[in-house]
């Protein structure tokens, strides 16, 4: 999950900000091109950061159901939620938006918070009705809708950080 403020852009900035290049040589292999299209600031590579920011926290997210699973999945959800969201927040914050110098840690949790419940609510309900339909529980089969869901809303919360709530830029 990210927040609206990590779009705004202070006074006289023109990027999110800059990474120091991967090395001082031309990238020749497939993973040292990719790292490198990985840290250009157009939307695709934001993307990528953001669906990479994704994949991470999601297995983080599982890493945690699976291993609290025997609280109930309820339970075992809300905590790995909790958690994954908190890590989620800060690596957008500091790698897919690049916005650690204008937002503080506290802002973006706190802004979040909003977009993280209605996401939880959501992804309770899939699994709520998960366990209706199916007979048996499938730790499995419950990630992947909670990963389905979650997927979902990331990428419109994406679309609209990106187009639809994107700061006027100040014209010098």
């Amino acid at each position: 999950m990210t927040c609206a403020s990590l779009l705004r852009r202070g006074p006289g900035t023109e990027s999110f900000g800059e990474l120091p290049p991967v090395t001082t040589q031309e990238p020749d292999g497939v993973l040292a091109r990719a790292t490198a299209r990985l840290r250009e600031d157009d939307t695709a590579a934001q993307f990528m950061r953001f669906v990479l920011v994704g994949a991470v926290t999601t297995a983080v997210y599982a890493a945690f159901f699976v291993a609290l699973s025997a609280w109930g999945y309820l339970a075992a959800h809300l905590v790995g939620t909790a958690i994954s969201t908190v890590l989620a927040n800060e690596l957008h914050r500091r790698l897919t938006f690049r916005a650690d110098e204008r937002v503080h840690w506290f802002t973006a949790q706190w802004e979040a918070g909003g977009v993280t419940v209605l996401g939880l609510l959501a992804t309770s309900t899939a699994l709520g009705w998960l366990e209706a339909v199916t007979e048996t529980t499938q730790p499995v089969l419950q990630i992947a809708t909670v990963a389905a869901v979650t997927a979902f809303i990331g990428a419109m919360r994406f679309l609209a950080l990106r187009w639809i709530f994107r700061p006027e830029h100040s014209t010098p």
